[in-house]
Protein backbone atom coordinates (compact mmCIF):
# COMPACT_ATOMS: atom_id res chain seq x y z
CA UNK A 1 0.00 0.00 0.00
CA UNK A 2 1.42 3.53 -0.69
CA UNK A 3 2.61 5.23 2.25
CA UNK A 4 2.03 8.67 3.38
CA UNK A 5 4.70 11.34 3.90
CA UNK A 6 4.01 14.21 5.12
CA UNK A 7 5.58 17.61 4.28
CA UNK A 8 5.83 20.12 6.99
CA UNK A 9 6.89 23.33 4.85
CA UNK A 10 3.89 25.58 5.98
CA UNK A 11 4.09 24.95 9.49
CA UNK A 12 7.74 26.53 9.10
CA UNK A 13 5.87 29.02 7.18
CA UNK A 14 3.14 30.28 9.50
CA UNK A 15 6.31 30.28 12.08
CA UNK A 16 8.50 32.56 9.72
CA UNK A 17 5.86 34.97 9.32
CA UNK A 18 5.69 35.80 13.13
CA UNK A 19 9.17 35.21 14.77
CA UNK A 20 9.81 33.22 17.06
CA UNK A 21 9.00 29.03 17.74
CA UNK A 22 5.41 28.74 16.91
CA UNK A 23 3.68 26.65 15.38
CA UNK A 24 6.47 24.08 16.59
CA UNK A 25 7.91 22.12 13.93
CA UNK A 26 8.72 19.03 16.40
CA UNK A 27 5.64 18.86 18.02
CA UNK A 28 4.00 18.77 14.37
CA UNK A 29 6.46 16.06 13.51
CA UNK A 30 5.54 13.85 16.85
CA UNK A 31 1.98 14.33 15.67
CA UNK A 32 2.10 13.47 12.47
CA UNK A 33 3.47 10.26 13.70
CA UNK A 34 1.61 9.57 16.30
CA UNK A 35 -1.12 9.83 13.98
CA UNK A 36 0.43 7.07 11.61
CA UNK A 37 1.68 8.48 8.68
CA UNK A 38 4.98 6.99 7.45
CA UNK A 39 7.11 9.78 6.51
CA UNK A 40 8.07 13.26 7.17
CA UNK A 41 9.13 14.86 4.08
CA UNK A 42 10.91 18.88 4.53
CA UNK A 43 11.99 20.90 1.41
CA UNK A 44 14.69 22.83 2.56
CA UNK A 45 15.50 26.11 -0.06
CA UNK A 46 18.89 28.50 0.53
CA UNK A 47 16.32 31.26 1.00
CA UNK A 48 15.12 29.78 3.42
CA UNK A 49 11.96 30.63 3.19
CA UNK A 50 10.47 28.13 4.25
CA UNK A 51 12.16 25.19 6.47
CA UNK A 52 15.77 26.53 7.76
CA UNK A 53 18.83 24.00 8.45
CA UNK A 54 18.07 24.18 12.04
CA UNK A 55 14.39 22.68 11.40
CA UNK A 56 16.67 19.99 9.44
CA UNK A 57 18.69 19.10 12.16
CA UNK A 58 15.94 19.05 14.95
CA UNK A 59 13.22 16.80 13.13
CA UNK A 60 15.96 14.61 12.21
CA UNK A 61 16.29 14.39 15.85
CA UNK A 62 12.30 14.23 16.68
CA UNK A 63 12.13 11.61 13.96
CA UNK A 64 14.70 8.84 15.55
CA UNK A 65 14.17 6.61 13.31
CA UNK A 66 10.58 5.70 13.89
CA UNK A 67 9.46 6.79 10.31
CA UNK A 68 11.22 7.59 6.76
CA UNK A 69 12.35 11.33 6.47
CA UNK A 70 12.64 12.83 2.78
CA UNK A 71 14.85 15.61 2.27
CA UNK A 72 13.75 17.59 -1.16
CA UNK A 73 15.73 20.08 -2.55
CA UNK A 74 17.66 21.18 -5.21
CA UNK A 75 21.18 19.13 -5.50
CA UNK A 76 22.90 21.97 -8.04
CA UNK A 77 22.22 24.65 -4.75
CA UNK A 78 25.14 26.14 -3.38
CA UNK A 79 26.14 27.39 0.44
CA UNK A 80 24.50 30.45 0.94
CA UNK A 81 24.93 31.97 4.66
CA UNK A 82 23.53 28.94 7.34
CA UNK A 83 22.35 27.00 4.42
CA UNK A 84 25.17 24.13 4.04
CA UNK A 85 23.88 23.38 -0.17
CA UNK A 86 21.91 20.46 -0.28
CA UNK A 87 24.23 17.52 -0.42
CA UNK A 88 26.13 18.45 2.43
CA UNK A 89 22.77 18.98 4.71
CA UNK A 90 21.75 15.53 3.16
CA UNK A 91 25.73 14.11 4.30
CA UNK A 92 24.63 15.89 7.77
CA UNK A 93 20.89 14.79 9.02
CA UNK A 94 21.81 11.03 6.27
CA UNK A 95 17.82 10.78 5.59
CA UNK A 96 16.43 7.71 4.27
CA UNK A 97 15.60 9.71 1.05
CA UNK A 98 16.75 13.14 -0.91
CA UNK A 99 13.89 13.81 -3.70
CA UNK A 100 15.99 15.84 -6.15
CA UNK A 101 14.18 18.84 -7.65
CA UNK A 102 15.05 21.83 -10.04
CA UNK A 103 13.68 24.76 -8.11
CA UNK A 104 14.79 28.04 -8.34
CA UNK A 105 14.55 31.26 -5.49
CA UNK A 106 11.87 33.07 -8.43
CA UNK A 107 9.32 29.67 -8.11
CA UNK A 108 6.92 30.00 -5.12
CA UNK A 109 6.63 25.94 -5.19
CA UNK A 110 8.31 23.44 -7.67
CA UNK A 111 6.69 23.77 -11.00
CA UNK A 112 8.46 20.98 -13.10
CA UNK A 113 10.58 18.27 -12.90
CA UNK A 114 14.24 17.02 -14.31
CA UNK A 115 14.34 16.45 -18.34
CA UNK A 116 16.26 13.45 -17.89
CA UNK A 117 17.53 13.24 -21.33
CA UNK A 118 18.79 16.64 -20.96
CA UNK A 119 20.14 16.64 -17.45
CA UNK A 120 21.50 12.56 -16.68
CA UNK A 121 25.04 13.48 -17.31
CA UNK A 122 24.95 16.56 -14.70
CA UNK A 123 23.23 14.62 -12.09
CA UNK A 124 25.36 11.82 -12.28
CA UNK A 125 27.93 13.45 -9.48
CA UNK A 126 25.17 14.55 -7.12
CA UNK A 127 23.21 11.73 -7.08
CA UNK A 128 26.83 9.51 -6.32
CA UNK A 129 27.38 12.03 -3.66
CA UNK A 130 24.00 11.16 -2.44
CA UNK A 131 24.29 7.18 -2.15
CA UNK A 132 27.24 7.84 -0.45
CA UNK A 133 25.65 9.65 2.12
CA UNK A 134 23.24 6.50 2.36
CA UNK A 135 20.13 7.94 0.90
CA UNK A 136 17.64 6.32 -1.45
CA UNK A 137 17.58 9.09 -4.68
CA UNK A 138 14.40 10.09 -5.95
CA UNK A 139 13.80 12.59 -8.60
CA UNK A 140 11.51 14.73 -9.39
CA UNK A 141 9.53 14.60 -13.36
CA UNK A 142 6.87 15.76 -15.28
CA UNK A 143 4.19 13.14 -16.10
CA UNK A 144 4.03 11.78 -19.87
CA UNK A 145 7.64 11.71 -20.08
CA UNK A 146 8.43 8.32 -20.73
CA UNK A 147 12.57 8.55 -21.86
CA UNK A 148 15.95 8.79 -19.75
CA UNK A 149 14.71 6.15 -16.86
CA UNK A 150 17.35 3.47 -18.15
CA UNK A 151 19.97 6.29 -17.50
CA UNK A 152 18.69 7.59 -14.22
CA UNK A 153 19.18 3.65 -13.30
CA UNK A 154 21.96 3.28 -14.16
CA UNK A 155 23.26 6.63 -12.22
CA UNK A 156 22.06 5.08 -9.06
CA UNK A 157 18.51 6.70 -9.06
CA UNK A 158 15.79 4.57 -7.35
CA UNK A 159 12.96 6.40 -7.76
CA UNK A 160 11.07 9.08 -9.61
CA UNK A 161 8.27 11.40 -8.13
CA UNK A 162 5.90 12.01 -10.93
CA UNK A 163 4.42 15.98 -10.65
CA UNK A 164 1.01 15.88 -9.91
CA UNK A 165 0.32 19.65 -10.56
CA UNK A 166 -1.37 18.90 -13.75
CA UNK A 167 -3.39 16.16 -12.64
CA UNK A 168 -4.82 17.84 -9.70
CA UNK A 169 -5.86 20.93 -11.98
CA UNK A 170 -7.51 19.04 -14.42
CA UNK A 171 -9.11 17.07 -11.68
CA UNK A 172 -9.85 19.98 -10.25
CA UNK A 173 -11.37 21.28 -13.67
CA UNK A 174 -13.54 17.70 -13.73
CA UNK A 175 -11.37 15.98 -16.48
CA UNK A 176 -8.35 14.27 -15.17
CA UNK A 177 -8.38 11.69 -17.33
CA UNK A 178 -6.13 12.61 -19.82
CA UNK A 179 -3.56 13.48 -16.91
CA UNK A 180 -4.49 10.36 -15.23
CA UNK A 181 -2.86 8.28 -18.17
CA UNK A 182 -0.57 10.29 -18.40
CA UNK A 183 0.71 9.28 -15.08
CA UNK A 184 0.16 6.28 -15.70
CA UNK A 185 2.64 5.83 -19.12
CA UNK A 186 5.40 7.32 -16.79
CA UNK A 187 4.84 5.12 -13.83
CA UNK A 188 4.86 2.13 -16.15
CA UNK A 189 7.88 3.32 -18.32
CA UNK A 190 10.00 3.62 -14.59
CA UNK A 191 9.03 1.01 -13.26
CA UNK A 192 10.06 -1.62 -16.58
CA UNK A 193 13.34 0.51 -15.91
CA UNK A 194 13.52 -0.61 -12.36
CA UNK A 195 12.51 2.48 -10.58
CA UNK A 196 9.81 3.03 -7.69
CA UNK A 197 6.95 5.25 -7.96
CA UNK A 198 6.83 8.70 -5.69
CA UNK A 199 4.16 11.30 -6.64
CA UNK A 200 3.17 14.85 -4.91
CA UNK A 201 1.99 17.96 -5.65
CA UNK A 202 -1.15 19.53 -4.92
CA UNK A 203 -2.68 16.29 -4.02
CA UNK A 204 -5.56 16.18 -1.49
CA UNK A 205 -8.29 14.23 -0.70
CA UNK A 206 -10.78 14.60 -3.19
CA UNK A 207 -8.26 13.75 -5.83
CA UNK A 208 -5.88 11.12 -4.26
CA UNK A 209 -8.17 8.73 -4.25
CA UNK A 210 -9.03 8.07 -8.03
CA UNK A 211 -4.92 8.76 -8.51
CA UNK A 212 -3.95 5.87 -6.70
CA UNK A 213 -7.00 3.72 -7.54
CA UNK A 214 -5.48 4.28 -11.09
CA UNK A 215 -1.78 4.03 -10.04
CA UNK A 216 -1.71 1.44 -7.26
CA UNK A 217 2.49 1.07 -7.99
CA UNK A 218 2.85 4.04 -6.14
CA UNK A 219 5.06 3.85 -3.04
CA UNK A 220 4.93 7.19 -1.46
CA UNK A 221 3.14 10.14 -1.10
CA UNK A 222 4.19 13.42 0.02
CA UNK A 223 1.34 15.86 0.74
CA UNK A 224 1.76 19.23 2.60
CA UNK A 225 0.38 22.31 1.35
CA UNK A 226 -3.36 20.72 1.40
CA UNK A 227 -2.82 18.35 4.33
CA UNK A 228 -1.62 21.31 6.38
CA UNK A 229 -4.90 23.71 4.94
CA UNK A 230 -7.39 20.89 5.95
CA UNK A 231 -5.40 20.66 9.33
CA UNK A 232 -6.38 24.02 10.42
CA UNK A 233 -10.13 23.59 10.34
CA UNK A 234 -9.74 19.93 11.29
CA UNK A 235 -6.74 19.20 13.60
CA UNK A 236 -3.48 18.32 12.41
CA UNK A 237 -3.83 14.93 13.71
CA UNK A 238 -7.41 13.90 12.50
CA UNK A 239 -6.33 15.33 9.20
CA UNK A 240 -3.73 13.00 9.03
CA UNK A 241 -5.77 10.09 9.87
CA UNK A 242 -8.57 11.50 7.11
CA UNK A 243 -5.27 11.15 4.24
CA UNK A 244 -4.45 7.66 5.90
CA UNK A 245 -7.77 6.66 4.96
CA UNK A 246 -8.27 7.90 1.75
CA UNK A 247 -5.39 5.45 0.66
CA UNK A 248 -6.44 2.73 2.82
CA UNK A 249 -9.84 3.13 0.53
CA UNK A 250 -8.24 3.32 -2.53
CA UNK A 251 -6.80 -0.27 -2.43
CA UNK A 252 -9.50 -1.57 -0.65
CA UNK A 253 -12.24 -0.90 -4.01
Amino acid sequence: MTRLSVNLNKIAVLRNSRGGDRPDIVQATHTVIAAGAQGITLHPRPDMRHVRPADVRAVAAAIGGRVEYNLEGNPFAPARGEYPGFLALVDEVRPDQATLVPDSDSQITSDHGFDLDRDIERLAGPVAALKRSGARVSVFVDAGGTSGFDQARAIGIDRIEIYTGPYAQAHADGDALKALEQCAVTAQAALAAGLEINAGHDLNQLNLGPFLHALPTVAEVSIGHALIDDALYAGLDATVRAYLDVIGKAFSR
